[in-house]
């Protein structure tokens, strides 16, 4: 997959909480904020249902898109 370089503006406990977090996991910055951006896109979830290989590209799409609904619902409670 091909990496794009970008600037962003990010609060400072967020950006200490993703220092710990890679620390932690022996992981780059940029990977621990590239994780945590397709967990809450529901993206992580769309690749895990389209390697099932048991469901179509369209009703994995579709579950994910119910899945990512679903947590944008109780982001905003």
């Amino acid at each position: 997959m091909t990496k794009t370089r970008t600037t962003l503006t990010i609060d400072e406990e967020v950006l200490k909480a993703v220092k710990v977090r890679a620390a932690r996991t022996g992981k780059g910055e940029s990977e621990v904020i590239e994780e945590a951006v397709r967990r809450d896109l529901g993206l992580d979830l769309m690749e895990r249902l389209w390697a099932r290989n048991d469901m179509s590209e369209e009703d994995a799409m579709e579950l994910a898109l119910e899945a990512q609904t679903a947590a944008r619902r109780e982001s905003d409670n």
